[in-house]
């Protein structure tokens, strides 16, 4: 493969997509709310290129963005110094993924050393005996050679979800590191099975703690409990917490996608549990009704709900000087709600502030190093997967 040196990238590797990555979700659609803004966004768009079922991205220290598809493969763009000149390339050495419905290569981040051990950590869906199947995190060196590409070297898995099931929905396994960069937490999905959010015996529906090589730190909540399983777990009752990141004081927060209404955005404590499937602020498909929150205050409330849902894909913290007003708030990417949200953060409580229509739906945000803010389009039906870049609009 050639290198290339473009003011804009091409397409890459365009390809149908039979379904979307959130069938389920996407069925309930989302109206607007009075926040919504109809006309004047305060950004600029720019098309930076177009992936193959793009689910993730991170940036490097360097600069350099690393972008997952669900097929199994790892693109990175060099922004060749922060200037308009751009080269793409592959990774080789990607592990064998169970590519369907939801599942697939997932989540990156870098090690918060990456400068000096050259570690990133990916998740992706693996199969399983008896047409089981379940997410897993893995850990590898990266070498990005100077042509256009890179490969992984030493890939370790360092967690699974347990147990392996049926199913190819609600995997979750988004991953962040903590701001001291000494654990790493990773959201495991309830697979579309209900109950496991409330059993210990498995990480289904779960928030995970683990150190940065897949061990059990000793203040983890049950870890005198013993296990690889139980002592992991950080919070439960999660349905598909598809957003996770830590706030510039340094607190975690999640959303989730409810089932028929209820989306959430939450605030994670230490052995909290918050709920699902016992409570939730949306019903079942079938319109059999589930409990509110407020029903069982035992259980931890969110701090936000949608109905209609927003599907909320992905979440960061926004931290540049390029839109000065958004800084502390999360943006987050909504499939069904086709925009970027906007989420102010006070003490323990949040709302959302805005909603940017954007045309498709959402898949990931990330922000630049320069703080502009880098979207992916959620392929569908063979159109979108185009990454965007955002910046203040003149």
């Amino acid at each position: 493969m050639r290198a290339l040196s473009l003011v804009l990238l091409p397409a890459i590797a365009l390809a149908a997509c039979g379904q979307p990555s959130e069938p389920v979700e996407a069925a309930n659609g989302a109206a607007p709310p009075a926040a919504m803004v109809e006309d004047g966004r305060p950004f600029a768009v720019a098309e930076v290129g177009q992936f193959d079922e793009p689910w993730a991205m991170t940036f490097l220290p360097n600069g350099i963005l690393l972008i997952t598809e669900k097929k199994g493969n790892i693109r990175f763009i060099d922004f060749m110094g922060g200037g308009q000149q751009q080269r793409l390339g592959s990774i080789s050495g990607v592990p064998q993924v169970d590519h369907g419905g939801q599942g697939g290569l997932g989540d990156i981040v870098p090690h918060p050393d990456f400068r000096n051990n050259s570690l990133i950590y990916l998740s992706y869906a693996e199969a399983g005996p008896n047409d089981t199947r379940g997410a897993v995190v893995a850990r590898a060196r990266l070498v990005l050679d100077q042509a256009d590409e890179g490969r992984l070297e030493n890939l370790q898995v360092i967690w699974r979800q347990d147990p392996k099931v049926t199913g190819r929905g609600h995997y979750a396994h988004k991953l962040a590191f903590s701001p001291d960069g000494r654990y790493l937490f990773i959201s495991s999905g309830d697979r579309q099975k209900f109950d496991p959010a409330q059993d210990m015996n498995a990480n289904l529906g779960k928030i995970l703690r683990v150190t940065d090589a897949g061990g059990i730190p000793s203040d983890n909540p049950w870890y005198d409990q013993g296990g690889a399983v139980r002592g992991a777990i950080w919070s439960l009752g999660h349905r598909n917490p598809l957003g996770l990141a830590f706030a510039p004081d340094g607190r975690l927060w999640s959303h989730e996608m409810g089932p028929a209404g209820g989306d959430e955005m939450n605030l994670i404590e230490r052995g909290s549990n918050y709920g699902y499937p016992i409570v939730s602020n949306g019903d079942h498909y079938d319109g059999r009704p589930i409990p509110d929150h407020d029903t069982q205050p035992q259980f931890n409330a969110p701090e936000i709900t949608w109905t209609p849902v927003i599907s909320p894909s992905s979440m960061i913290f926004y931290t540049g000087s390029l839109f000065p007003e958004w800084r502390g708030n999360a943006l987050i990417g909504a499939l069904s709600g086709e925009a970027l949200v906007r989420v102010a953060i006070s003490g323990n409580s949040a709302r959302e502030v805005a909603r940017y229509p954007m045309g498709q739906r959402i898949r990931e945000v990330e922000q630049g190093p320069d703080g502009a803010v880098y979207v992916l389009e959620d392929e569908r039906g063979g159109s979108g997967g185009k990454l965007l870049r955002l910046t203040p609009a003149r």
